[in-house]
């Protein structure tokens, strides 16, 4: 008789016992006056708990990080909430922190970002379909003033806003190619001002950036009415505090900036928060969920978007520098498979089964990708955090590729640790919790990488050749022209969001492993005033995906009870 098929995240998840979420804040140290219930498992956290837990001891900080990805991702959500469960199998108790699902990748190509297998958030269906409505907040906030702008154009333009330079579009939670480019105001004069616009993903909405990084409620209606969204005929920036739209965005935020509380199936405590994306955005969790969690037990375990080059980068240096907490270790999540594809032997198409040869055993492949481990862990240290190389385990892996990566954690004097967390929970992450634990312990000396008062030509070349490995950087004219802007208008202290690719260290998809004699091409300059960053945008990146030939939102369905069928 043959085997039967593995089990799906879902099904996994509707065979697991919760706890009422009170007792999951309670083993945090969170009484039900600091919680506002969404049903049994779920709960707001109110901010109040910020000044609650600050007298308590800080928990140990570890950040999650990866390699340069495969389009199938390697499992470094997975790999942060088997960590927090791992801590409890060794006697320590742990909290993750992690994004908020965006609906666009769950019923696009990506699926869910609840985990999976025996290491995911519960309840499975409510962290993937809306939650809290967290995400409905940041679209209608950054809708509101999108309305107000053009609003204002049709009211006579009293700022004297350029309509060549309005650089406020609109966002929606959905993956649409075909509106990225859109011609707004046509009909009659009552219909608006014509002119040309768009629309991004909600998670590349400046609102969500601005969720993550806000510290209170205080600072998130500052950093709202700081939105610029876009210059006027002498080339000055327009806020939404001159719109007079901030007030009514912060009003619509307001209950959007509590973090959310859910658990493992294992009942670990997880803060969902914010889902801001790792290629155009800074790609973390929000720091008010870590201003909680960072008191509530022995470890605060977070995760930055795609590699150590992108989401970790920006972790260190946006993130760390608005929250002022200081990681102690940091995990790199590697795979088999993801070395092989970076040896430049393999082809991987998103949506498609990997090619069979990548699953024969190859240890020489394995060190063949080994050099963007290397540079991914270097870009660790670069910032004075000691780095621990996660393997995690699929199957059809083979031993002696596990011993591949250790030889390669062994020349740089690392360590390392094989993960089974997706098959077997925590049980198969306590080698993993044991390693980061020893990790942590070790003194650092961490740093930012570009202090603020650098010029952000500064910042962007210091990324580029230190962490990315490039020989410089290559401005267009129109993004030379837009840095000299924002650096004559007194932006230049802000800190810089590199937009590229998330499949190559490069800016180029196509170059693996860790590419070197390359420039990096910086095509345009976009200003996040309010979320405290510009971000250069490298390539021909997307704000606004579109779908596949075949989107998971054809598998999902109800079935004859009503209940939800294909959600991954």
């Amino acid at each position: 008789m043959p085997d039967a098929p593995p089990l799906t995240a879902l099904e996994i998840a509707r065979k697991a016992t919760l706890l009422p979420i009170t007792e999951v804040a309670a083993g945090m140290g969170i009484g039900e006056d600091l919680l506002e219930p969404y049903g049994r498992y779920i709960a707001k956290v109110s901010l109040d708990a910020v000044g609650a837990l600050a007298e308590r001891p800080r928990a140990r900080y570890i950040v999650v990080t990866a390699i340069t990805p495969t389009p199938l991702g390697e499992g470094k959500t997975t790999t942060t909430i088997g960590l927090a469960q791992g801590f409890k199998h060794i006697g320590k108790r742990a909290t993750a922190a992690i994004r908020q699902s965006s609906m666009g990748p769950t019923f696009g190509i990506k699926g869910g970002a609840a985990g999976g297998g025996y290491s995911q958030a519960g309840p499975f269906e409510a962290f993937n379909l809306h939650l809290t409505g967290d995400i409905h907040a940041v679209t209608a906030a950054h809708n509101t003033l999108s309305a107000i702008v053009d609003n204002h154009l049709h009211h006579g333009n009293e700022l004297e806003l350029d309509l060549h330079a309005i650089t406020w579009r609109r966002v929606l939670d959905v993956n649409d190619r075909s509106l990225r480019n859109i011609v707004i105001g046509l009909g009659t004069a009552e219909d608006g001002v014509p002119r040309q616009s768009g629309f991004d993903i909600t998670a590349a909405s400046e609102v969500m950036a601005i969720l993550a990084l806000s510290t209170s409620l205080r600072d998130l209606r500052r950093r709202l009415g700081e939105v610029v969204v876009g210059f006027d005929v002498r080339g000055r920036p327009v806020t939404a505090e001159q719109l007079r739209g901030a007030g009514a965005m912060a009003v619509i935020m307001r209950d959007a900036l509590k973090p959310n509380l859910l658990q493992t199936l294992e009942h670990t405590p997880v803060l969902v928060h914010a889902g801001p994306f790792g290629n155009i955005a800074h790609g973390n969790s929000s720091v008010v969920a870590d201003q909680i969690g960072i008191h509530a037990g022995d470890y605060l375990i977070t995760e930055a978007g795609f590699g150590a080059d992108m989401g970790a980068e920006r972790f260190f240096n946006i993130k760390c520098r608005v929250s002022g907490l200081v990681p102690d270790a940091a995990v790199v999540v590697t795979t088999v498979r993801a070395l092989k594809a970076h040896s430049g032997t393999h082809r991987i198409v998103p949506g498609r089964p990997l090619p069979p040869a990548i699953l024969e055993e190859n240890p020489d492949e394995v060190l063949a990708g080994g050099a963007n481990l290397v540079k991914q862990v270097e870009n660790v240290r670069l910032h004075g955090v000691t780095p621990v190389v996660a393997i995690n385990a699929f199957p059809g892996d083979h031993p002696s590729e596990y011993d591949a990566i250790r030889e390669i954690a062994a020349s740089l004097g690392v360590r390392c640790a094989v993960t089974t967390h997706f098959a077997d929970g925590g049980s198969g992450a306590t080698e993993l919790a044991e390693a980061v634990a020893a990790a942590a312990e070790e003194p650092g000396e961490f740093r930012f990488l570009y202090p603020s008062e650098a010029t952000l030509r500064q910042k962007i070349e210091t990324i580029a050749t230190r962490m990315y490995g490039a020989d410089g950087v290559d401005y267009a004219p129109g993004a030379a022209r837009r840095l000299d802007q924002l650096e004559a208008e007194g932006f230049g202290g802000l800190s810089v969001c590199i937009a590229k690719t998330h499949l190559s260290i490069s800016s180029f998809p196509a170059l693996k492993g860790a590419p070197t004699g390359w420039r990096l091409p910086v095509r345009e300059v976009r200003l996040s005033a309010g979320a405290g960053f510009a971000y250069a945008i490298c390539g021909d990146m997307r704000t606004m995906p579109g779908l596949g030939s075949h989107p998971a939102a054809f598998d999902i369905d109800l079935d004859e009870d009503g209940n939800i069928v294909g959600l991954y």
